[in-house]
């Protein structure tokens, strides 16, 4: 499962548009991706959390390792969730397409391979702060998946790029913007 999963993650951020055309021919159930491909992203965004403050920190304090593990695991399940939601009803008003759930599950997680895989190194190494900027190539994942996986026209590729790497790269942050306002205990 590890080994498929990393396998797609590496082919995502290094080979786009090869990858986004092999996964556009295979049919996969909302279910089997969610339980193959983002929950364990997500559980090892959490690992990630959890097992950083160990590194980060010079005393250990499990209650603070629950926290960041806690703050990231719904930063990032909340955003991908979000997106899923904002892109569906986006595809169908601005559009005029008929609103594939699936569909959207499958692309909103493989356009977010960098912004997981950047989470997980971020979270056990976070003096590498300056690696956020790599987030941005979230936007060629999306340039690319366009046309090869959500069949987009060539016409309106611009401006489905420009709002689905809005919305998939804001969301996570502002859910985490959110909960660092709203919950004090959150704060690290």
């Amino acid at each position: 499962m590890f080994n498929d999963l990393f396998n797609r993650l590496a082919g995502l951020i290094f080979k786009p548009a090869e990858t986004w055309n092999k996964l556009s021919q295979g049919e996969e159930e909302k279910e089997t991706f969610l339980s193959r491909y983002i929950y364990p992203l997500l559980g090892l965004i959490a690992l990630a959390a959890f097992v950083g403050v160990l590194f980060s920190r010079k005393e250990f304090s499990f209650e603070i390792a629950l926290k960041s593990a806690i703050k990231a695991l719904i930063s990032n399940m909340g955003g991908y969730f979000l997106a899923v939601y904002l892109m569906r009803e986006l595809w169908r008003s601005v559009f005029h397409r008929h609103k594939n759930t699936k569909l959207w599950y499958c692309f909103v997680g493989y356009a977010s391979a960098m912004m997981f895989a950047l989470n997980i190194i971020l979270l056990l190494l976070p003096e590498f702060f300056f690696l956020r900027v790599a987030v941005l190539y979230t936007a060629y994942l999306i340039w690319e998946g366009a046309t090869a996986y959500m069949h987009v026209e060539e016409n309106e590729r611009l401006k489905f790029s420009a709002f689905a790497s809005a919305i998939i790269i804001v969301t996570p942050l502002a859910i985490d913007s959110l909960l660092f306002l709203m919950m004090p205990g959150l704060r690290l």
